[in-house]
């Protein structure tokens, strides 16, 4: 076992190749953090609320709808 295994390499290894330049790119989560925020929803907890797909469906389509007022306390309960 030792030094073949997947674990030891990853642990021990040195990573190959650079870096990008530039800023790091805008990842999937932090796209809807931002949305949440712009419509003041950011300190909801969304990942627990996308576990329940009725209120999931809800929130984006109040979200995509931004014209309509949203109270984000409807979605937690």
């Amino acid at each position: 076992m030792g030094e073949e295994r997947g674990v030891y390499r990853v642990l021990l290894g040195k990573p190959e190749g650079r870096r990008p330049l530039g800023r790091p790119r805008h990842r999937w989560v932090d796209n809807i953090r931002m949305d949440l925020y712009e419509v003041g929803c950011g300190y909801m907890d969304w990942i627990g609320l996308a576990q329940d797909r009725d209120r999931w469906r809800t929130l984006v389509s109040a979200v995509m709808n931004l014209r309509v007022p949203v109270k984000c306390g409807e979605f937690l309960d």
